[in-house]
């Protein structure tokens, strides 16, 4: 936080965005992915699921602990994205987790999603993601 301070100037402000990927959306899908990935993916723990957005902590403790910032504010949105499986896939593919995959579990992780996908719900798969914009502004010395 002493970098970004230093970065600014009095009484400018400091703004994160914040993604979280949430319960709502297709959620039958997501609940039966979880076996996907429990059977693909060693890194995931048994039994994961997407909690309510309601029930997502701000973590703005890092802003509110330092000195040289204040009036902290979070703005919390909701967004559904309809995806196809190719979509799906694209958007999966760039999580550091799937890059970090073996060759061989990642592709069976992705056919597995893309089977759910295609043959359990038409192809196409709705997920909900929790978006929060924190602000904090840099106070004077």
């Amino acid at each position: 936080m002493e970098k970004a301070a230093d970065a600014l100037r009095a009484g400018g402000r400091l703004a994160v965005v914040v993604t979280h990927h949430v319960a709502g959306g297709t959620t039958d899908f997501f609940a039966r992915a979880q076996d996907c990935y429990e059977r693909h993916d060693p890194a995931t723990p048994p039994g994961l699921r997407l909690q309510p957005s309601s029930e997502i902590r701000s973590h703005t403790e890092e802003f509110e602990d330092c000195p040289r910032f204040g009036d902290v504010t979070v703005t919390r949105c909701e967004q559904d994205i309809t995806y196809t499986a190719d979509r799906y896939l694209d958007v999966l593919r760039t999580y550091s987790g799937h890059r970090a995959l073996d060759s061989t579990r990642r592709a069976a992780l992705l056919a597995c999603v893309r089977d759910l996908i295609e043959k359990g719900h038409g192809g196409r798969i709705t997920k909900r993601y929790l978006h929060e914009l924190i602000v904090a502004t840099r106070v004077t010395p």
